[in-house]
């Protein structure tokens, strides 16, 4: 009956979640609510099939979150979001001891995203 899950990720900056989100990991920005002009943002984003929720509201979730996000082709990943020179950002390919290519880029809140492409991927 479960079809899915949409994470929650804090942001204190619209501009800098934009950069960071849309920008840099290329995301699209599906919808953004605001209660009033002036209030905090909540918005969702998505890329292929990754849809993820982003709010600038204290009490939605904590910042420093971190969460997985597999690939099939993390090699491409990695060179695409290096030749974009984000100034905060060179992520590297990681070979984990229990099999998994990862790479790790962390948002200007605290966020982790970890990408990892798992060893059937890569046959």
């Amino acid at each position: 009956m479960l079809q899915g899950i949409v994470p929650i990720l804090r942001i204190f900056d619209e501009g800098k979640a934009k950069e960071f989100y849309v920008e840099y990991l290329e995301f699209v920005v599906d919808w953004e609510h605001r209660f009033e002009e002036g209030m905090p943002l909540y918005m969702q984003i998505s890329l292929d099939s990754i849809v993820l929720h982003l709010s600038e509201h204290h009490g939605d979730c904590t910042p420093g979150a971190a969460l997985r996000i597999e690939t099939n082709d993390l090699g491409a990943l990695c060179g695409r979001l290096n030749q974009k020179k984000y100034k905060h950002s060179r992520p590297g390919i990681t070979d984990t001891p229990w099999g998994l290519r990862e790479m790790t880029v962390t948002d200007p809140f605290g966020n982790r995203i970890i990408y990892y492409e798992s060893p059937r991927a890569t046959d």
